[in-house]
């Protein structure tokens, strides 16, 4: 197939973007995007029933938040409708699909006699080759008439070929008898009139390839490359449900995991180039090809995800890591930051992202940026300011006023004042760490200090140092 390389992500609009959901559309993103191509969407809301504006809503966040942005624009299944009726009558009109005229009742009663004689309970309208002139004045339904004889082969790129006997195949309804189209015939029809080259879903869609191919066939259009993924597990090896945990992409927004972490995971869920483990959206779109999917399903494992994350985290960009905080700070309804503490964030980020794996983990590092004077300590970091350490504190506090302000300037002082005072900089490092920041666990105190600056280091310290 040559041309340009057109995918789509289609999701039902009945509730939020599965997990699963959100690494097919990556999947397609992905391969569309590396070879200069087009990724579109499509809403399959044909269920009018079950599908919802809020629902549409979440999915249309969930890609955002992932990044996935789509090409033109988001096509409706539901407003093609009259295209999709108007393919099914042209087929009838070349004889090649049909009326049938058979009640739910009659086609019971075939399937219970071929139950009961050990045949094939696959329904065999006997409309199929009926003169027209016999036809009632009755409502009936459009079937495609389906090759009875030989085989269909799906050519898909990750499982291979998959054969199926032509005697499996039913003659497909196309119309109901309302005249409304089937979702089999409508997501042909929307492929086709949208360009769509190749077609990359889950594996639970693969038998349906063969039933479209049917209408593919009869319409003598071009059959897309079929790519159908297997389905994400959870670590005990069962389909990824809730009981494993989070399973909408928004979810993991409000968890705090960062999307470029969470795009190269997915992207290593079920795929693989080599050994390579962490990797930029550059390198994934450079690299991702249908070959790399493997045959079994994938595992969700939230270690290996923490642990990419992390890594992302680490190389982000300070500034883009601060605006996607505070997307994570809106997501989970809390106020925006005020403009000093963003400043004094993005001085902080070199100092903060290092072994943080999701935007919680940053949030505890950063207590001392967010915290306001005074500072008061937690149970853990209060035990680090009794008498003693408060006494340590103020006979610092005016040699650190008078230090050269960098690294090597407040090393020295401390080092120095240990050393008068024959105590380890470790018996420092606690009371310290209480009063700049009120917890046990922080940054180093020296980037502490230099991120907040002489005036409030002093202040700071001088709060601590007074007995309470």
């Amino acid at each position: 197939m040559s041309g340009t390389v057109v995918t789509r992500f289609a999701p039902s609009p009945t509730g939020f973007l599965h997990i699963g959901g959100a690494r097919t559309a990556l999947f397609n993103w992905l391969y569309a995007r590396g070879r200069g191509g087009k990724f579109l969407l499509r809403i399959e809301d044909t269920d009018r029933e079950r599908s919802t504006p809020e629902a549409t809503n979440a999915i249309l966040q969930g890609m955002e938040w992932l990044g996935l942005d789509h090409d033109g624009e988001i096509v409706s299944q539901f407003e093609n409708a009259n295209r999709h009726a108007e393919v099914a009558l042209q087929l009838l009109a070349e004889g090649k699909a049909y009326k049938c005229f058979a009640t739910q009742e009659e086609i019971a009663e075939f399937r219970e006699k071929a139950r009961a004689e050990g045949k094939s309970t696959l329904y065999r309208s006997p409309w199929r080759d009926a003169d027209v002139s016999t036809h009632p004045d009755a409502p009936y339904v459009v079937r495609i008439k389906a090759p009875q004889t030989g085989e269909t082969v799906i050519k898909d790129e990750v499982q291979g070929d998959v054969t199926i006997k032509n005697d499996q195949l039913d003659d497909m309804i196309l119309l109901r008898s309302d005249g409304t189209p089937v979702y089999m015939l409508a997501v042909v029809v929307d492929d086709h009139d949208m360009g769509v080259t190749h077609v990359i879903r889950g594996d639970d869609h693969l038998n349906n390839a063969a039933r479209q191919m049917l209408v593919y066939n009869a319409m003598n259009w071009d059959i897309p490359v079929w790519a159908h993924i297997p389905l994400i597990f959870g670590p005990d090896g069962k389909k990824l449900s809730k009981r494993h945990g989070a399973t909408g992409a928004q979810e993991y927004q409000a968890m705090g995991y960062p999307a470029a972490g969470m795009r190269n995971y997915l992207t290593r869920l079920g795929w693989s180039h080599g050994d390579d483990e962490f990797f930029t959206d550059a390198q994934a779109q450079e690299w991702f090809d249908l070959s790399g999917i493997g045959k079994a399903p994938a595992r969700f494992d939230f270690k290996k995800l923490e642990n990419i994350c992390g890594q992302h985290i680490a190389a982000s960009d300070d500034a883009a890591l601060l605006q996607e905080l505070e997307a994570y700070l809106h997501v989970k309804g809390e106020k925006s930051l005020e403009s000093d503490v963003t400043v004094l964030l993005r001085e902080a980020m070199y100092c903060l992202k290092d072994r943080a794996k999701t935007f919680p983990e940053l949030l505890v590092k950063a207590e001392f940026v967010l915290a306001k004077r005074p500072i008061a300590p937690d149970e853990k970091a209060a035990k680090n300011l009794d008498s003693v350490s408060r006494g340590i504190l103020s006979e610092l506090t005016p040699q650190l006023q008078n230090a050269s302000w960098s690294r090597e300037g407040l090393e020295a002082v401390t080092n120095s004042f240990a050393e008068a005072k024959e105590i380890k900089f470790g018996k420092m490092a606690g009371p310290l760490r209480a009063a700049l920041a009120g917890r046990a666990v922080t940054p180093s105190v020296f980037d502490m200090m230099l991120v907040l600056g002489r005036d409030e280091t002093i202040a700071r310290l001088q709060d601590a140092a007074e007995p309470s």
